[in-house]
């Protein structure tokens, strides 16, 4: 990753205004991240004279009811005057005001290339996607004032989509190996993987010996889920689908667990928490998403291809209940020669969960329900 963008990812994290310059010569954005916005950043976004703008995903500009907006391109869309940052939080966030854009001065056209680059940083940094941003001429006396007391940080256009690029680039490292002894294997050995961006890690848990390993070989993708894998949350399945892919292991003698750092679908953890209050006003979990800015599922497969090429894998058992991402392996030249389902316990807290999963995302979860149907 470049190491000015690398420095933007920072300053965007810790609520500050970062200078985005357009590489195609037009006028530059002053931009903060909603996420951490402080009265401080917005009354230096407000010195400027230019109108203050809200920039925002398709996803979020849908949900806004903005469907007539150049709905497939990032939105910027112009504030009042007098918006809090408090007000601005709603404006990105909340799920009352994306029904209606009424609080909106609706002069919304598609984001600019610094406003579009500004986002990309700030969906790279896992923060909400949504920025504030004033046009600025990058010539401004007061630019240069604050760029040579390092007050701002400038970034280029090119050089951010080249970060966000970079950020999830297919090209691995393998950092590190160890044996890690594990209840149900006491050779299991862990290996550490890093992302071409630098920012993305990821662990290969192998069970069982290479040798010993059967043909083709057990994988389970599972990307991290801090609330069921660790705490045991009842909201989902995904702990018991971990769990079951460890005993699956076990009982084939040996396979690969592909541990992906893509918590809740790709969205991050602070996401993924907001998306929680969110259901607990009615709405499932894709639509939570989309209120926030997010597609249906972010989650991406490359690096975990390339995990498994690196490992010598060409022929799996694969054991999923998501059509995406078999395809995802099967397209990224791996045979899949088996599917193994993966069921949870369905109970009161998860059933729309994995109703949604079945009813918007093809999961093959029907025998699941079934079960459940027939338990009542």
């Amino acid at each position: 990753m470049a190491h000015k963008a690398e420095r933007g990812v920072f300053e965007l994290r810790q609520g500050r205004v970062l200078c985005v310059t357009d590489s195609a010569g037009g006028p530059s954005a002053l931009v903060a991240a909603v996420e951490g916005l402080g009265p401080e950043s917005l009354d230096q976004l407000r010195v400027m004279s230019g109108p203050l703008r809200l920039i925002v995903t398709p996803h979020r500009g849908l949900a806004m009811g903005l469907h007539g907006q150049a709905p497939a391109s990032d939105l910027s869309l112009t504030l009042e005057p007098d918006e809090t940052p408090a007000g601005i939080r709603a404006l990105a966030e909340d799920r009352s005001l994306a029904r209606s854009a009424s609080r909106l001065s609706l002069g919304a056209r598609p984001a600019n290339g610094p406003e579009s680059a500004g986002l990309s940083l700030a969906r790279l940094a896992g923060l909400l996607p949504a920025l504030v941003s004033v046009e600025i001429d990058p010539r401004s006396p007061l630019l240069e004032r604050w760029l040579g007391e390092a007050t701002v940080l400038e970034v280029s256009s090119d050089e951010a989509e080249a970060a966000a690029e970079a950020g999830s680039s297919i090209e691995i490292t393998r950092v590190a190996e160890a044996r890690v002894p594990l209840a149900l294997d006491e050779n299991a050995r862990f290996v550490f993987f890093r992302e071409g961006g630098g920012l993305i890690e990821h662990v290969a848990v192998l069970f069982g010996t290479r040798e010993s390993w059967p043909d083709p070989v057990p994988v389970r993708l599972h990307s991290a889920c801090l609330t069921g894998d660790l705490f045991g949350s009842m909201r989902c399945d995904c702990g018991e689908q971990l769990r079951g892919s460890l005993q699956h292991f076990k009982r084939r003698g040996g396979g690969v667990l592909v541990y992906l750092a893509q918590e809740g679908r790709g969205i991050g953890l602070g996401n993924k928490i907001r998306a929680y209050r969110l259901q607990e006003d009615g709405l499932d979990t894709i639509d939570a998403d989309a209120v926030l800015g997010f597609g249906a599922d972010e989650r991406r497969y490359d690096a975990a291809l390339a995990i498994l090429r690196h490992l010598g894998i060409e022929r799996v058992e694969l054991l999923t209940n998501n059509p995406q991402k078999m395809r995802a392996v099967e397209e990224g030249g791996i045979a899949v020669l088996a599917r193994t389902p993966l069921y949870g316990g369905i109970n009161r807290h998860n059933l729309r969960y994995v109703q949604a999963k079945v009813d918007r995302s093809g999961h093959w979860l029907m025998d699941m329900i079934t079960q459940r149907a027939s338990a009542d």
